[in-house]
């Protein structure tokens, strides 16, 4: 009787020994979820201010170009000549 009562013992032992262990892997995951989400945070951020700093180039790019050579006058024109045409197809989509 004695045995059993011993082996009841260990595997009584080993359950709270895992489940301490899950407790413990469950906290571990729940920090790093949390660590994650900061993570993808700082990401968008970083993209928003990326999407920004792009922004601003185009605009001096095309701000210089104006001021620039013939060269660059050319581009600038073509992409206003794009930009016209967006809005000429945007106007003709709203008026369908």
């Amino acid at each position: 009787m004695s045995n059993i009562e011993d082996i009841v013992d260990s595997l009584e032992n080993k359950i709270s020994k895992i489940l301490h262990k899950l407790e413990v892997l469950k906290q571990s995951n729940l920090k790093l979820k949390e660590e994650l989400a900061v993570f993808e945070q700082n990401l968008q951020s970083q993209k928003l201010l990326t999407t920004t700093w792009e922004d601003k180039y185009e605009s001096l790019k095309i701000a210089n170009s104006i001021l620039g050579s013939d060269d660059s006058k050319r581009e600038t024109k073509l992409k206003i000549n794009a930009l016209i045409r967006d809005i000429d197809h945007c106007i003709s989509q709203l008026a369908d």
